[in-house]
């Protein structure tokens, strides 16, 4: 769902580019906070998968890509401020170097995947990570077993993430178009195939997103950011 040039015209372009910039301050503010020793070079893989994924596009509309957006997959493993400078790294570099995305879009995409996109599927997997977490605490109360939620729940949790947050990243979109669109699709046109589209892409990512927060919370689950409440909870 890379927007190229002209989707939407100036002024809304402007604006948006405007509220990218200030959310990535803030991020970049934040981010110190979810960053050490072990975080940092997780964060350039990450960033570099997903550079990687979101060069798979598929056509949605005249000027507009989809494809997996990673925002879920950066946002559980190393933090949501981190995940979110992560997927703007990648659509700068993507934009400015592959013309993957219009250079005048590029505030737009930016809120659409680094800011929406990441802030709903981080938003989701917290809030049902912390019923998981709540359910096991009954459970293991009652005493029939101890510990946080199981991998599989873990999958489950990230696979609703990178669904939703794809989803309402191209909701982003949406509202961009709705704002200052500059074709002459119709909104209802418009936001009616994103969403199904987009659902069906959403699918395809929280696939991945479950498949590789799986394997990294199996292997290293001290490397999963949404993991680091029970890891400081845990006897030393």
């Amino acid at each position: 769902m890379h927007m190229s040039d002209g989707i939407v015209n100036a002024q809304t372009s402007v604006l948006f580019g405007a509220i990218a910039l200030i959310a990535l301050v803030f991020c970049g503010w934040k981010a110190r906070t979810e960053l050490d020793e072990r975080t940092v070079p997780l964060a350039g893989l990450v960033a570099a998968f997903i550079f990687a994924v979101q060069m798979v596009n598929f056509p949605i509309l005249p000027g507009v890509s989809g494809h997996l957006l990673g925002g879920a997959l950066a946002a559980i493993l190393v933090g949501p401020y981190t995940g979110a400078l992560c997927i703007a790294i990648v659509l700068v570099v993507q934009s400015l170097l592959f013309a993957d995305g219009g250079v005048t879009a590029l505030g737009a995409n930016i809120v659409n995947m680094a800011i929406i996109g990441v802030g709903a599927g981080y938003g989701l997997a917290v809030a049902m990570y912390s019923v998981a977490r709540y359910s096991v605490a009954r459970y293991s109360a009652a005493g029939r077993g101890a510990g946080g939620p199981p991998v599989r729940i873990i999958g489950l949790i990230a696979f609703f993430a990178g669904l939703i947050g794809t989803v309402c990243a191209a909701m982003g979109f949406v509202l961009e178009y709705a704002i200052g669109g500059a074709a002459q699709a119709s909104i209802g046109t418009v936001a009616g195939y994103m969403f199904v589209t987009h659902v069906l892409i959403g699918v395809g990512e929280g696939v991945i997103t479950a498949v590789t927060v799986m394997a990294v919370a199996r292997a290293r689950p001290d490397l999963v950011y949404l993991l680091r409440h029970d890891r400081a909870r845990a006897p030393v």
